[in-house]
């Protein structure tokens, strides 16, 4: 099971999910992804920047990337988790295709939340009601990447009254728990992949015809919901394989002094479906790329002269800033599932 928790400034939101915690739930909050990913810039870690970072993260990646993202760590190790710091209501439907998830509001008189403010006495944060009221409304836009606080409330299934001891409190959530996992066993056992799911999925199946043992990658191309042609690292037609003769290996000294190696016998998969789809008269134009790996710059510039309208990479490639830089030039969008970042054996 896993129980989501929204609500304003010291809600109590903490407090439920410490209780769920000595229950058996591991908590975990999307601003640590955003922590991690400040870590990785060098970046200080403050409010304004936790909540810059992440609208750039939506923008960028999708409005669930976070989610998406937290969804990839808790299929690392199966129980249930409490997740806090969601903040738009993409990342509440990202959860909802992760198995048998409920949205908590926690509430409490604004009075409340401003004495427990108070008390906490944090240097940036609002000091009377006015200011408490124009912080949450900051925070509670109505559409597009940054944080929709209200938004995400509206879609609650359950809201916990935050208002009393911490006994009680726990005796709340100890009925609400309850109340929550007789819900759970009514619902549906199996999970429906999304179109995305379903499509990444048949790419890692063709992934398994590719040819050479340095990057068994492939793709799928796709439009309305169809899939129009597919790819795999492979050999020209008549060509021998990798994988029966071995690599034919190029080394290439770039600007700056370091020199890779790069296999020259394979075509990559983005240019063998692109070549099918030529080859048999199929138009692309419009379509959506499901790939392994985030294309390399050669790949890049091929599907974006062949029309393709929409980038969807299960990681991203160690080579692929200028790709990223280039899609982004030409109004393509790329949502990457995993942000872990890959490359080809010594490549």
């Amino acid at each position: 099971m896993i129980i989501g928790i929204t609500g304003l400034y010291c809600a109590g939101k903490d407090t439920v999910a410490e209780n769920l915690v000595k229950r058996g739930f591991t908590h975990f909050s999307l601003s640590d992804l955003i922590r991690e990913e400040l870590g990785r810039r060098g970046v200080e870690i403050t409010r304004d920047n936790l909540i810059n970072v992440a609208n750039e993260l939506r923008e960028k990646y999708g409005h669930d990337v976070l989610a998406v993202r937290a969804v990839e760590k808790m299929k690392q190790k199966e129980g249930d988790y409490v997740i806090s710091s969601i903040r738009h209501p993409a990342e509440v439907n990202a959860l909802k295709k992760a198995g048998h998830f409920f949205l908590l509001e926690a509430r409490a008189p604004i009075e409340l939340r401003l004495q427990r403010i108070r008390k906490r006495n944090r240097e940036n944060d609002p000091k009377t009601i006015e200011e408490l009221k124009a912080s949450e409304k900051r925070e509670s836009q109505d559409s597009g990447p940054g944080q929709q606080l209200t938004n995400v409330m509206k879609m609650a299934d359950v809201v916990i009254m935050n208002d009393s001891s911490k006994e009680v409190q726990s005796k709340k959530v100890e009925k609400l728990l309850a109340d929550l996992c007789k819900r759970a066993e009514k619902m549906p056992k199996y999970v429906r992949p999304t179109w995305d799911e379903y499509f990444m999925g048949i790419v890692d199946a063709v992934a398994r015809r590719a040819t050479c043992d340095r990057g068994r990658t492939a793709v799928v191309i796709v439009r309305d919901k169809r899939i129009l042609t597919t790819g795999y690292v492979g050999s020209p037609i008549g060509a021998p394989h990798c994988d029966d003769v071995g690599h034919l290996m190029k080394k290439v000294t770039h600007d700056d002094g370091s020199i890779t190696q790069h296999c020259m016998r394979t075509n990559h998969a983005e240019m063998n479906a692109v070549a099918l789809a030529a080859r048999n008269g199929v138009s692309i134009d419009g379509g959506t790329l499901y790939c392994k790996l985030a294309p390399c710059y050669t790949c890049a510039k091929m599907v974006i002269n062949a029309g393709l309208k929409r980038i969807v990479c299960q990681k991203r490639y160690h080579a692929d800033n200028e790709s990223m830089e280039l899609f982004k030039l030409a109004g393509m969008k790329v949502e990457v599932l995993d942000n872990t970042v890959e490359s080809y054996k010594n490549q």
